[in-house]
C-alpha cells in the first residue's frame, strides 16, 4: 500500500481515503476556531515527518511548537526526520505551526494503535460522465475537508476538522449510518444513532444524537476549523460516512449533494510509530514525492 494510503481500512476498499494528504497552507490561514465543543483536555501524542538538516532546524521547530497553547513536550529525531508531539493542541494547528517556519510537516500517526482515524471529505455535486478517472480507476471528486480523528480515552474522541474553499455559513458535522457513498450524501444514510445493532436508539438517552459531532464555522474566505470533542470510540466509527454540509435536516429531509457538502468514509489511521515506511511499495516514489504530488493538485 502506498505512503497516502497507510489506512487499514476494515471491510471495504476506499479508492480516495488516504491517510497523509493535507492542505497546501496558504498565505491567510483561518482564524483559530471559537466553536463552544473545542475544549480538549486530554492530552494525545503525534508523529510528523518533517524535513530537517541540522540543529538548527531541530531548535526552530521546537522553539515554534512550545509557543502553540497547549503543547507540552517535543521531541525531535534529526536522524529519521521526525518530530513527536504531546499535548491537546489539534494536528492541523501542529501543521500550520511548523509550516511556519518553512517546512513542510506530514502526519505520521496519532495515539496509540487502533485509535486513530481520517476522512477526506469530498463533493459530489458533478455528474459523474463529467468527472475524470484517476490512475485507481475511481472518478476523480473536488477534495474540500479533512477530518484528522483520535481516540483519547475510553469515551472521548476528539475530531479535527478542516474545511476549504466552501461558501461562508454554519456547517454541521455528522456521522451517519451508512458508508455508503455510490450517490454522495444523499446515499449515506439518517445521522448515526449510535444503538446497539438489533436495538432501538432511544432519544431520552442520547443516542440519537451520537452521530451529530457539532458545528464549523465558514468565513468569508472560505475557510473554517474546529477541534471537536464528542464521546464515541474510534471502532463504532469505521466504515461509517462523516457529512459536513449546511443543509437543514430537522424537517426529516434527506441530505442532497451540493458544492457545499461533503462527504467521506471514516477509515483507520496509523497511531504513534505504526507508520514506518518511507518509500511507496506500489509507486516506488519517496514520502517527500508523493507530497509533492498531493500540493500539484492543490490538496495539501
Amino acid at each position: 500500500m502506498g505512503l497516502s494510503g497507510h489506512a487499514a481500512i476494515a471491510g471495504y476498499t476506499y479508492h480516495r481515503q488516504r491517510q497523509q494528504r493535507f492542505f497546501h497552507p496558504t498565505s491567510t490561514p483561518p482564524k483559530p476556531p471559537t466553536n463552544s465543543n473545542m475544549a480538549v483536555t486530554t492530552p494525545f501524542q503525534t508523529l510528523f515527518a518533517v524535513p530537517m538538516t541540522c540543529d538548527s532546524c531541530v531548535k526552530d521547530i521546537s522553539g515554534a511548537l512550545y509557543k502553540l497553547q497547549g503543547i507540552t513536550k517535543v521531541e525531535a529525531d534529526l536522524a529519521e526526520q521526525l518530530v513527536s508531539i504531546e499535548g491537546t493542541a489539534a494536528p492541523s494547528a501542529i501543521v500550520e505551526t511548523i509550516q511556519a517556519t518553512g517546512r513542510d510537516a506530514i502526519l505520521r500517526g496519532s495515539g496509540a494503535s487502533n485509535s486513530a482515524a481520517v476522512s477526506i471529505l469530498e463533493t459530489f455535486d458533478q455528474p459523474a460522465e463529467s468527472s475524470s478517472v484517476n490512475s485507481d480507476g475511481g472518478k476523480d471528486r473536488t477534495v474540500r475537508g479533512l477530518a484528522r480523528i483520535v481516540q483519547v480515552s475510553p469515551t472521548t474522541t476528539l475530531v479535527d476538522l478542516t474545511l476549504r474553499g466552501v461558501a461562508p455559513g454554519t456547517y454541521r458535522a455528522t456521522v451517519r449510518e451508512f458508508g455508503n457513498l455510490a450517490d454522495g450524501a444523499s446515499s449515506t444514510g439518517p445521522v448515526w444513532s449510535g444503538a446497539t445493532p438489533g436495538k432501538e436508539a432511544d432519544a431520552t438517552a442520547g443516542d440519537a444524537a451520537r452521530g451529530f459531532l457539532g458545528t464549523v464555522e465558514v468565513g468569508a474566505s472560505g475557510h473554517g476549523s474546529v477541534f471537536l470533542n464528542h464521546p464515541f470510540q474510534i471502532w463504532e466509527a469505521i466504515g461509517h460516512a462523516m457529512v459536513v454540509s449546511r443543509q437543514d435536516e430537522s424537517d426529516g429531509s434527506p441530505l442532497q449533494n451540493d458544492a457545499n457538502t461533503v462527504v467521506g468514509v471514516i477509515a483507520r489511521s496509523a497511531g504513534m510509530w505504526d507508520n514506518d515506511k518511507t518509500v511507496c511499495s506500489c509507486t516506488g516514489k519517496t514520502l517527500w514525492e508523493e507530497r509533492k504530488d498531493e500540493v500539484t493538485k492543490g490538496m495539501l
